[in-house]
């Protein structure tokens, strides 16, 4: 009470720097909810919800367990991680939901930072903008990390590791409910609808990737349709209700230039569908819900503070951008360093780091430094550290922060000698 007092007391409310900061930080707010709630975390909740109901127990133990085969496990977290290319803050609720359902510590963490880090197109961009050896330093320095990040997470908590090992014994055979083709067909849906709906535009050099851009909102209309399909096969939902939505959500596309108003409906209409259908459907929607009223709360304030702090994607925080950009420059251990946490706490949304870093290389900053912020950006954000707390502790957050800077910051000290 006396520390938020002296604060109060002493702010420097009526200031421009201060009062900028504060409107930037609303404006990130505002950014982060236009651009990324609906699109990035509303169909990751699902996602989530769809692991926590219709995923038993014992497949994920099976495959990401404390007694799984350590090879299959980090193999299977790590390529998870990438086939979803999401932030840091979409990747929440599917590590969240992975490790309620007794994944291990070593191979979620392992999920949790390869699904931001290891993004294959913000890869092939850092190549093609930032140039070829940076682009496979970053992939290169991404699956390392998420490997070895993991299994250092293991060895250190082995004790409780062990103990989780114990609680899930037998678990392994358990069978699931239902039959794995229509589990699959609904999990893949959803990530195929998150994947591209999100997926952002490389420009025309890109061929393949910029073609994809262009007709993803067709192809994201033709998943949902499937997704339809499928809740009416796996779920028993009416059809008469899924036809509806399909028809009102088709018609909206039509009618309407702004694919975000077509998406939204088609988001309502989710609900409605399965929140009207008893059983387990009803279970999903209530699991996506708790994941949403755990993880979201927390990532608007994060946000909110890291756009106080550093700015938002078009103005400065309460630190001005030319300390920072002077902070990076060479290839000091001081530099890396500054480079790792700065990134650690930054909100970077899927492939804004790329032109940041172009920016920030423009103005002097160093190779070593620029390979740094591309291996703790992505992978971390203030946001990313609130949420991870609530589902792994203080003490586990705090260690896989600080391996993920000390790691970033020598491999780009490293990086930046050898070039």
């Amino acid at each position: 009470m006396i520390l938020a007092f002296v604060l109060f007391y002493f702010m420097p409310s009526g200031t421009e720097d201060f009062d900028n900061a504060i409107a930037e930080a609303f404006i990130l707010v505002r950014w982060y909810a236009r651009e990324h709630v609906i699109l990035c975390l509303i169909p990751a909740f699902f996602i989530a919800g769809v692991i926590a109901v219709f995923i038993s127990q014992g497949t994920v133990a099976k495959y990401l367990g404390p007694k799984a085969s350590k090879l299959k496990a980090y193999l299977v977290a790590s390529l998870s991680g990438t086939i979803l290319a999401v932030c840091s803050c979409t990747i929440l609720p599917l590590f969240a939901s992975i490790y309620k359902r007794g994944a291990g510590l070593g191979p979620a963490i392992t999920f949790l930072y390869s699904g931001p880090a290891i993004n294959i197109l913000a890869i092939i961009l850092t190549a093609r903008v930032l140039g070829l050896e940076l682009g496979l330093a970053r992939i290169l320095g991404a699956v390392v990390f998420s490997v070895l990040i993991g299994i250092i997470m293991a060895l250190l908590f082995r004790k409780e590791e062990r103990q989780r090992a114990e609680e899930m014994t037998g678990l392994e055979g358990i069978s699931v409910g239902k039959p794995i083709w229509q589990i699959g067909s609904l999990f893949l849906s959803l990530v195929f609808i998150l994947i591209f709906a999100n997926w952002g535009n490389p420009g025309p050099e890109s061929q393949f990737a910029y073609a994809i851009w262009n007709s993803k909102w067709m192809i994201t209309g033709t998943i949902g349709i499937l997704l339809a399909i499928i809740l009416v096969i796996a779920l028993r939902v009416q059809l008469w209700k899924a036809i509806s939505a399909v028809l009102l959500v088709g018609i909206l596309s039509l009618l309407l230039a702004q694919p975000m108003i077509p998406f939204g409906v088609a988001i309502i209409s989710l609900v409605i569908l399965i929140s009207t259908t008893k059983g387990e459907a009803r279970e999903w929607l209530s699991e996506s819900w708790f994941f949403t009223k755990q993880i979201l709360p927390l990532l608007a304030i994060g946000v909110f503070v890291a756009g106080f702090l550093l700015g938002g994607p078009e103005g400065n925080g309460i630190i001005p951008e030319h300390y920072i950009s002077s902070l990076v420059g060479g290839n000091s251990l001081a530099s890396n360093f500054f480079a790792a946490i700065f990134g650690a706490f930054m909100y970077f949304a899927t492939l804004t780091e790329i032109p940041i870093i172009q920016g920030l290389l423009a103005n002097g900053m160093g190779k070593g430094p620029a390979l740094t912020l591309l291996l703790a950006g992505p992978a971390l954000s203030l946001p990313n550290m609130l949420v991870i707390r609530s589902v792994i502790g203080n003490k586990k957050t705090i260690i896989y922060v600080i391996l993920v800077v000390i790691m970033a910051g020598f491999t780009g000290m490293i990086y930046g000698t050898l070039m």
